[in-house]
C-alpha cells in the first residue's frame, strides 16, 4: 500500500488523467474510434526528444558544461546570473525539467560548499522561473510547446511572433533580479563544483573516451533529426524509425530514462478530450467558454492541473493557437503545481529543510513574474 501511495504521489498528473479518461469512457463507450483521438505525431516526437536529452544527460555533458561555467561565479551576483541564464537558455533545447534536474542540485552543492546557504532559495527559485520561461521560447522547449506546435500545425514565424515578446521580457526581469544579489565574493569552494560522475559502464579510459565522443555525435545527429521533424521538413515517423533503433543498438539503457508516464498522460488526456468532443452539450459549452479567453483559461487551468494537461484539454475547444500557447506558458508561473517541473526544484530544496520559506519565496516571485506577463499581454491586446 505504501508503494502504491508513493507512486500516486509521484505521478499524480498521470493518475488524474487516467481518472478523467475512465470517467469519460462511461459516457462514450470504448471503441476503435479512440485511436483517432490520439496525436501520434506528438507522442513520437516527444519520445525521440526525451531519448536524445536522456542520452546527453547520461553522458554527463550537461554537468560538464555547468561546471565550467560555474567556475566563473566568484561573487553571489555573478553566480546567480550564470546559473539562472544557464537554466534559461539550456531549457530551450533540453526542456525545463531536464535543466532543473541537472543544474539545481549542482547549484545547491556549490552554494553549500561555498558557505552560501542563504542564497540557495532565491537562486533556485529564479532558476525554476528561468527554466519554465526559457523553455517557452522554442517549439521543443517543453511538452506543451511540442504538442501545440504539432496539433495546430503552427508556422515557425507565428510561433515566435506569439512567444518572443514574453521571452524577452522574462530575460530582462531575470537579469534585473540577479543584479539585486550582493557582489561579495563567495568562498573558494564555489569555484570548484563537485565532480560529475558519468552513468556509462566502467571501461578502459581510451575506450570510454571514444565511446563518449561517438555517443555525443550520435545524439547530436538524432537531435537534428528531431528538429527537422518538428519543423515538418519530413514526417515524424522518419525521426522515430531512426532514433529508436540507433539508441536501442548503441545505448539501450538510455531508453529507461525516458519519461513514459508523460507519454501515457498525453494518451489519457487525448482520450478524455476526444470523448468530451463527442458530447455536444459539453463540447459546445467549453468551446463558447474558452474561445476568445485562451490566455486567461490557460493561466487559470494551469494553476489547478499544471500547464501540460491544460494545453491538451483546452486545445480541443479552440482554434486560436497563439493565445493558448501564451496562456499555458505563462500558466507555468504561479502555484507550485502550475508547472510540474517546479516540483523538481521543490524536492531538492526540501532536502535542505527549508520547505516553508521556499514556498513563500517561490510563490511571491512567480506571482510577480506572472503579473508582469499578464500586463504585457494586456498591452499587446492579448485578452
Amino acid at each position: 500500500m505504501k508503494a502504491v501511495l508513493k507512486f500516486l504521489k509521484a505521478e499524480i498528473v498521470l493518475f488524474v488523467s487516467l481518472l478523467l479518461a475512465v470517467i469519460s469512457a462511461c459516457f462514450i463507450a470504448p471503441s476503435p474510434a479512440y485511436l483517432e483521438y490520439i496525436d501520434f505525431r506528438t507522442l513520437g516526437l516527444l519520445f525521440c526528444l526525451m531519448a536524445v536529452v536522456a542520452g546527453w544527460k547520461r553522458l554527463g555533458l550537461l554537468h560538464a558544461l555547468a561546471e565550467k561555467l560555474l567556475q566563473w561565479g566568484r561573487t553571489a551576483r555573478l553566480f546567480a546570473l550564470l546559473t539562472v541564464l544557464l537554466c534559461f537558455f539550456s531549457s530551450m533545447l533540453i526542456t525545463n525539467d531536464v535543466a532543473l534536474i541537472t543544474f539545481v542540485p549542482l547549484t545547491i552543492e556549490a552554494l553549500r560548499s561555498a558557505d552560501g546557504r542563504k542564497y540557495i532559495i532565491p537562486v533556485v527559485t529564479l532558476e525554476t522561473v528561468a527554466a519554465n520561461l526559457g523553455s517557452m521560447a522554442t517549439p521543443v522547449g517543453n511538452p506543451q510547446n511540442v504538442y501545440l506546435f504539432s496539433a495546430y500545425s503552427m508556422e515557425i514565424g507565428a510561433f515566435f511572433g506569439a512567444i518572443l515578446p514574453y521571452s524577452l521580457l522574462s530575460l530582462v526581469l531575470l537579469v534585473i533580479c540577479c543584479l539585486a544579489f550582493p557582489s561579495r565574493p563567495l568562498a573558494g569552494a564555489a569555484q570548484q563544483p563537485p565532480q560529475t560522475q558519468t552513468c556509462l559502464p566502467p571501461i578502459q579510459p581510451q575506450g570510454e573516451k571514444k565511446r563518449r565522443i561517438f555517443l555525443a555525435a550520435l545524439y547530436g545527429a538524432c537531435f537534428l533529426l528531431c528538429l527537422l521533424a518538428v519543423f515538418r521538413v519530413f514526417d515524424w515517423w522518419i525521426a522515430l524509425v531512426c532514433v529508436f533503433p540507433l539508441v536501442l543498438c548503441f545505448d539501450a539503457r538510455t531508453l529507461k530514462e525516458v519519461d513514459y508516464s508523460l507519454l501515457l498522460t498525453f494518451v489519457f488526456l487525448f482520450v478524455f478530450i476526444g470523448n468530451l468532443g463527442e458530447i455536444p452539450a459539453v463540447s459546445d459549452f467549453l468551446a463558447d467558454t474558452v474561445a476568445g479567453h485562451e490566455v486567461l483559461a490557460g493561466v487559470l487551468l494551469s494553476q489547478i492541473f499544471s500547464n501540460v494537461p491544460a494545453a491538451v484539454l483546452l486545445s480541443g475547444f479552440t482554434q486560436n493557437a497563439a493565445p493558448l500557447l501564451v496562456g499555458v506558458n505563462l500558466g507555468g508561473l504561479g502555484t507550485l503545481i502550475a508547472s510540474m517541473a517546479s516540483l523538481i526544484s521543490f524536492r531538492f530544496v526540501c532536502k535542505e529543510g527549508n520547505m516553508g520559506r521556499f514556498l513563500l519565496v517561490f510563490t511571491a516571485v512567480n506571482v510577480a513574474f506572472l503579473g508582469c506577463g499578464l500586463a504585457l499581454c494586456a498591452l499587446l491586446g492579448g485578452f
